[in-house]
């Protein structure tokens, strides 16, 4: 917490007027004690973009460059302006209010010290009252090196704790970020470039009140048959002993209350019925319909957004061991995702508009859960209110991963600190669907020699923390689980349950860290899939952003310097040679890549979703990047959709077909995701891929959402050496719902026709219409334009006599053009790659 001296008296007495604020975000001087440097700083914002923006460094992103920018991190900064108060302004009790400090910083207000900050995810309310004056103010931030701050404590403490390896790719030295309150990835990851910014992200803001400021407001629902009651609890701190005018407002109801208050926290529970409630539903299941939530304390106005649900999580004893599922108004529902990580290495980059782009993306391809990743940071405002709206849920670690944590009593109390103010923050979002104490942090006491070495001490350590965070979301918001950590068997169990699939959730790396065979996944049946995934290469153009001509190539050492997972190129370019004949150059490998992760993933869900009630939840690792990089990601640096995110719209269909090989059988079976039954029409030809196709199975299905069952059953000696599966599935009404193919076996082996893909475009500039045809058949068609946005469908199967149609979304507003798509499109398939 930030240290401030007692309170002095308001300027005028308590009858001074409501309340007001005075914004400090804006201009200040950039300086460091160690530099002759001087540089204007934009707050919010960070060093490293000012820095850019004064020519001082270049782009850390491009070649190597991050190594040449690494002096920023290990430099102390200081940041300064002025700023105005009227005699209005300084008229009451005065709270400085900054959030979202990064990290270890030394606060001075018309040069007085008046804080220390040491928390990134913390919000200090500092006391200023009679500390501003009428006229011209200065505050000051004078950040220390986080990287010695954190190293200072580590050689302190009493035995020694281990930071993740995460932080020692491409040679560097690593940072002890576990004795620090900061994003874990500042630090780099095994796809993250360190830069270890500095600066202020959140509010800054000098906040008047008469008596008495809001701390949070939180809502707890009580659903019954026709009505959800809501349990307001509005924390209120007072300067002084007296009375304020509290009101909530929400669906046209009006709950007006003078209360009396006393110095220091006071908290109020107002009630309020909604009858007739819209339910909120996740993305594919239902609409989501949000009600405003008006607060007003003695002028100080607060909104708030709440969708109405009950949300439950099933960890109950089955025939299997135990379930893990999410019922949502009553419906157990399948939970479809990725994990998310920050959107972008340079806090400045962090933007509404960026982070929408993404969040529209993932509901594109119908994901109805994000997991926001233990190693990186809890969300601005927005992006839990964007997630509200778009029907996201999300499974929210609390920001510890990879390592063990120190246990000591003020460490203990900075956390207790900011683990509660994030969930008085978030709990009311209807998007919140899951507290989780940590990322992989149970894991890693298996992983370092010290932890090995004296495992009841690090247990014992470990379990301090994590105890003391599921004490927190008890006491702070009991309607929500607490999960102890991902992956985890479930409460009270340390041990290493990463490769047990009968309870609780699953990170399953196998095919990647072990290279196993894509075909691995099947040999693994988890109840809830939490992490999992398969690298690719960027896209070509975001390469072409960060190499120069001669870089291009796998082994060059700028690619590499752009590969964090160690080995990770080599890889990726191994796993090639098992499933594809090698490709001809390198923009023919890169798109080759990219085939190989969508099918590593599609393999893995559609076998996955298959085994339903089984496993109801996949979240693959991960959705987006924070810079450009080879890695996990289905969509890349900037948002652009690699080929995962188009397979991920197909193996996500709600009502889908899937090929499971059973011995010498391969079983075609149906899934349904939706909330009704469903009989679908399916029809399966046996394709040469040089050509010919027959029909060899027609079935129709009932499908209903407890289950998948089989549609029908194929005998691989039926089909021919150079036959593959292609499937369709019909509504009753004869609508396509979903395509689908099978290779029994690696696509190196299939004698590809040399297919002639023809592109017409149709439609007026805003809706054009992109078809594709072929005289033979041709596999992972893709279509790419210059044009920000993205198609309906990708990376397609097509076959001779079959039109594909591709609606084309734009992304960032950006204007469309049925000409400008024309000119800039390129079509490539499989066997265009060698």
């Amino acid at each position: 917490m930030a240290k401030t001296k007692t309170a002095a008296e308001p300027a005028k007495s308590s009858a001074a007027p409501g309340y007001s604020e005075l914004n400090l975000a804006g201009q200040f001087q950039l300086t460091s004690p160690k530099l002759k440097l001087k540089a204007p700083i934009t707050l919010p914002g960070d060093v490293h973009t000012a820095l850019l923006d004064a020519k001082e460094i270049p782009d850390p992103y491009f070649g190597q460059n991050e190594v040449d920018v690494m002096w920023v991190n290990k430099t102390p900064w200081t940041v300064e302006r002025k700023f105005e108060a009227s005699a209005a302004d300084i008229d009451g009790y005065l709270t400085l209010t900054l959030d979202n400090v990064d990290t270890i910083a030394t606060v001075i207000l018309n040069g007085e010290a008046i804080a220390e900050t040491q928390n990134q995810f913390i919000r200090y309310d500092i006391d200023v009252t009679g500390k501003v004056k009428a006229g011209t103010n200065t505050l000051r931030i004078e950040f220390a090196v986080t990287r010695d701050v954190a190293k200072a404590r580590s050689d302190a403490h009493p035995f020694p704790i281990p930071f993740t390896y995460n932080y020692l790719s491409n040679g560097l030295e690593g940072v002890h970020m576990n004795f620090v309150r900061k994003a874990a990835c500042h630090a780099g990851w095994d796809w993250g470039i360190c830069l270890m910014p500095t600066g202020v992200y959140g509010r800054m803001v000098i906040r008047r009140s008469r008596m008495a400021r809001q701390e949070s407001v939180t809502v707890e629902q009580a659903h019954g048959k026709k009505s959800v009651e809501l349990s307001i609890t509005t924390r209120v701190f007072a300067f002084a002993e007296g009375s304020v005018e509290l009101m909530h407002e929400v669906d046209g109801q009006k709950l007006a209350d003078k209360v009396v208050v006393r110095p220091g926290e006071n908290v109020f529970t107002h009630n309020v019925t909604i009858k007739n409630p819209k339910l909120w539903w996740p993305n594919g299941q239902g609409e989501q319909p949000l009600y405003e939530l008006w607060t007003t304390l003695d002028g100080e106005v607060s909104k708030r957004k709440l969708g109405l649900r009950k949300l439950e999580w099933l960890v109950e004893k089955d025939e299997i061991d135990h379930s893990f599922k999410v019922r949502i108004n009553g419906r157990d529902i399948s939970m479809f995702g990725a994990n998310w990580i920050p959107a972008d290495a340079i806090p400045s980059r962090i933007t509404p508009d960026t982070v929408r782009d993404l969040l529209e993306s993932a509901q594109a391809v119908n994901m109805n859960m994000l997991r926001i990743w233990g190693g990186g940071q809890y969300e601005p405002d927005y992006f839990y209110e964007m997630c509200d709206e778009l029907g996201i849920l999300i499974w929210h670690d609390f920001m510890f991963a990879c390592m063990s944590y120190p246990s000591d009593r003020a460490f203990l109390a900075d956390v207790r600190t900011e683990i509660t103010q994030q969930i008085r923050r978030l709990s009311h979002h209807a998007s919140i669907a899951l507290w989780c104490g940590d990322n992989e942090v149970i894991g890693s006491l298996h992983w370092y020699p010290e932890t090995k070495a004296a495992p009841e001490r690090y247990v014992a350590n470990y379990d301090r923390l994590n105890s003391m965070l599921g004490y927190i979301v008890e006491d702070e918001d009991p309607t929500r689980r607490f999960w102890p950590s991902s992956p985890s068997l479930g409460y009270m169990d340390y041990s290493d349950g990463w490769l047990m699939d009968t309870r609780g959730d699953t990170h399953y790396w196998s095919v990647w860290h072990s290279a196993r065979d894509f075909s691995a996944y099947r040999e693994v049946n988890p109840r809830f899939a939490s992490e999992f995934g398969f690298q690719s290469f960027t896209s070509m153009n975001v390469i072409e952003s960060f190499t120069k001509p001669e870089d291009r190539n796998p082994t060059s050492p700028v690619m590499e310097a752009h590969q964090r997972n160690t080995g990770g190129n080599s890889r990726i370019l191994e796993t090639m040679t098992r499933y594809f004949r090698f490709p001809a150059g390198f923009e023919n490998m890169v798109f080759l890549s990219q085939i190989q992760q969508g099918l590593a993933i599609k393999t893995a869900i559609e076998y996955w979703r298959s085994t339903k009630p089984r496993c109801m939840g996949t979240l693959y690792w991960q959705i987006n990047d924070v810079y450009p990089v080879a890695s996990w990601s289905s969509l890349d640096y900037g948002g652009q959709w690699k080929l995962l995110h188009y397979m991920a719209k197909r193996f996500y269909n709600p009502i889908n077909v899937v090929a499971v090989p059973d011995g010498d059988t391969i079983l075609l079976k149906a899934i349904n995701d939706t909330a009704e039954k469903a009989e679908i029409a399916v029809e399966v030809q046996a394709v040469d891929a040089n050509g010919k196709a027959r029909v060899i199975a027609t079935a129709k299905v009932k499908s209903n959402p407890d289950k998948a069952v089989v549609a029908t059953k194929l005998k691989l000696a039926d089909l021919g050496a150079n036959e593959f599966l292609f499937f369709s599935w019909t509504a009753e009404d004869g609508k396509l719902l979903g395509e689908n193919d099978y290779f029994p076996k690696a696509y190196k082996a299939y004698e590809l026709g040399e297919a002639k893909v023809k592109a017409s475009w149709s439609g007026g500039d805003k809706a054009p219409v992109l078809t594709l045809t072929s005289d033979k058949p041709a596999v992972f068609v893709t279509a790419t334009v210059d044009v920000p946005g993205y198609f309906s469908d990708n990376a397609v199967t097509l076959l001779p006599g079959r039109e594909v149609k591709l609606n084309f979304t734009p992304r960032k507003g950006a204007a469309v053009t049925k000409d400008a798509l024309a000119n800039s499109l390129k079509v490539g398939h499989l066997r265009q790659t060698y």
